[in-house]
């Protein structure tokens, strides 16, 4: 098995292990394009769920200072927390698929 492979399919399985750190050590230190070129899509779908971070923070202060003495259900809050959730989800097999399918192209 070539070590390009291997690599290249690690950037991928590190949302696992090691998260953006892997992807971006192996993108600024190899000098095979195919190897960084996995690196960077891998690390680029590692940074995709902090894109709903600032909405979580909207939710949950917004959430927790309107409602003021009241018992209410925190709606935004759970709405983005079930969406953060799934877009997970989503990026963790996608990453699985990638990693499987670079390690066993030919």
């Amino acid at each position: 098995m070539e070590s390009r492979k291997v690599l290249s399919s690690l950037c991928y399985f590190s949302i696992f292990f090691a998260g953006f750190i892997f992807p971006l050590a192996v993108y600024l230190a190899t000098g095979d394009e195919g190897t960084k070129r996995h690196a960077k899509k891998s690390l680029l779908s590692h940074l995709i769920p902090l894109i709903p971070t600032p909405l979580i923070i909207f939710a949950v202060f917004y959430d927790f200072t309107s409602q003021q003495g009241t018992v209410s259900i925190p709606v935004l809050t759970i709405i983005s927390l079930i969406v953060l959730t799934v877009l997970w989800l989503i990026v963790i097999i996608w990453n699985i698929v990638k990693g499987v399918k670079v390690i066993t192209a030919e």
